[in-house]
């Protein structure tokens, strides 16, 4: 992560002949906003002098209370490389204050500082390496997005199968100019999907990359003449899109999570952050899988995880810990969709992680066997639960858990509940077409 300051982004905008910046955050669910200023205010904006109507953001400010404070930080400064060289456009993610300089507790943002700074008075630093999925559809005569995939390719197949190839290939350019390290891309299982792979970072930094990531994808694929999507599961009978998060901790310059003197060479460390997320799975599910189509994958059949089981190998449980030692050791949490806001996701993980910890949590026997093909007796004598099934579950697990609605805050909660309770609803209460094929004849 650069670390630039206020000086550095006024020369940089100057040498680069920048004319416009986009002030981007994100609302409660994840979704990227943003303000667009002139040069001429980007010193104004540096010192924290522009406000604007959080009223209109979900999950932010009521009307009576509108008034917000855009803090850009210099480190996420960046000109986007699409844009003409002359009279560029820059960007930088903002935290949100309010007017009396007090940041926002509703800011997700801030929800993820505040969990981070909780790590790093325990003495760590939390990593993260996220794999985000997404599908490329064909646009129709009217440019709007279908769900015809623009290929037939399976995993790892190329050109001329994978028709998406181009588009991927200027995405990772596109994302390398802008400071992405690219770890990998490939088509993935189901026809149209595809993922692409960046180096692991802090926490926060990864959050700030992956709404950057799924903003950049979006723009790329659009002129190819492509829609992108990182809904869950956007076609029946197909994988969905996933985003599996890996992470560790790191202490004193060494990976806390490694003790090659243990059986497994996992440290105690590792194995309380194991049990710490299994314990605190049901409710995190709710924000890693926020919305009703995120259940729609987290189904048998699609190497989705659908049990609360972790594995050092096998790829069936909801946690799986990577072959690789030393500074790479690390657990892959498999069940997160790209659906679900970095910010809140991350920091419900490591607050999960960190109670593991603290309270020395130890996690079940590591699972070896194929979950997926066990009888429902033998996966209850191994104490394998399910995740939620679906969102009002899930829902009504988060709010009975007073650690992660705490890390969350008040704020936050209520708007989140508010939100996702009439999500719930208007699904319910809404006649769909599988209905339809299924009872108008019959009845």
């Amino acid at each position: 992560m650069n670390q630039l300051t206020k000086n550095d982004v006024l020369e940089l905008a100057k040498e680069m002949d920048v004319k416009f910046i986009r002030l981007q955050f994100t609302d409660i669910f994840g979704v990227l906003k943003n303000v667009a200023i002139t040069i001429e205010q980007l010193d104004k904006a540096l010192d924290g002098e522009l406000m604007f109507d959080g009223s209109s953001i979900d999950g932010f400010a009521r009307i009576e209370e509108s008034d917000m404070i855009l803090h850009p930080d210099p480190a996420t400064f960046v000109v986007f490389p699409w844009k003409p060289r002359e009279g560029a456009v820059a960007r930088m993610i903002c935290d949100i204050y309010n007017p009396d300089g007090t940041p926002f507790e509703g800011d997700p943002r801030y929800i993820l500082k505040k969990v981070t700074d909780e790590a790093k008075a325990l003495g760590y630093t939390f990593n993260v390496g996220p794999e985000a999925e997404f599908f490329l559809f064909m646009m129709d005569s009217e440019g709007e997005p279908t769900t015809i995939t623009h290929d037939r390719a399976g995993y790892f197949d190329l050109t001329p199968i994978d028709m998406g190839e181009d588009a991927r290939r200027d995405m990772v350019i596109t994302l390398q100019q802008m400071g992405f390290e690219i770890e990998a891309s490939h088509h993935e299982v189901a026809p149209g999907q595809h993922e692409i792979d960046f180096k692991y970072s802090d926490a926060v930094d990864i959050a700030d990359k992956v709404v950057t990531f799924k903003f950049v994808v979006r723009t790329i694929a659009q002129r190819h003449g492509l829609h992108a999507t990182f809904m869950p599961k956007p076609i029946f009978g197909i994988a969905g899109s996933g985003m599996h998060l890996n992470q560790s901790l790191m202490k004193d310059g060494e990976n806390a999570f490694y003790n090659p003197d243990s059986p497994n060479q996992l440290s105690e460390v590792a194995m309380h952050y194991i049990g710490g997320l299994m314990k605190h799975i049901s409710a995190i599910t709710a924000i890693i899988n926020p919305n009703i189509n995120s259940y729609k994958r987290l189904v048998s059949g699609y190497e989705a995880p659908v049990y609360v089981a972790w594995s050092n190998r096998n790829r069936s449980p909801l946690i799986r810990v990577p072959a690789k030692r030393g500074i790479s050791t690390r657990i892959e949490l498999r069940s997160p969709d790209p659906s679900c806001n970095p910010y809140v996701a991350l920091a419900v993980c490591l607050k999960a992680g960190l109670d593991g910890i603290k309270n020395k949590i130890q996690p079940p026997e590591p699972c070896e066997r194929n979950i997926y093909e066990m009888t429902e007796q033998e996966r209850k004598d191994l104490n394998i639960f399910n995740l939620p099934g679906s969102l009002e579950e899930a829902m009504a697990e988060l709010q009975k858990n007073t650690l992660i609605t705490g890390v969350l805050g008040e704020h936050f909660m209520e708007r989140y509940v508010e939100a996702k309770t009439d999500e719930w609803n208007r699904y319910r209460l809404h006649v769909h077409p599988w209905e339809l094929n299924e009872y108008l004849t019959k009845y």
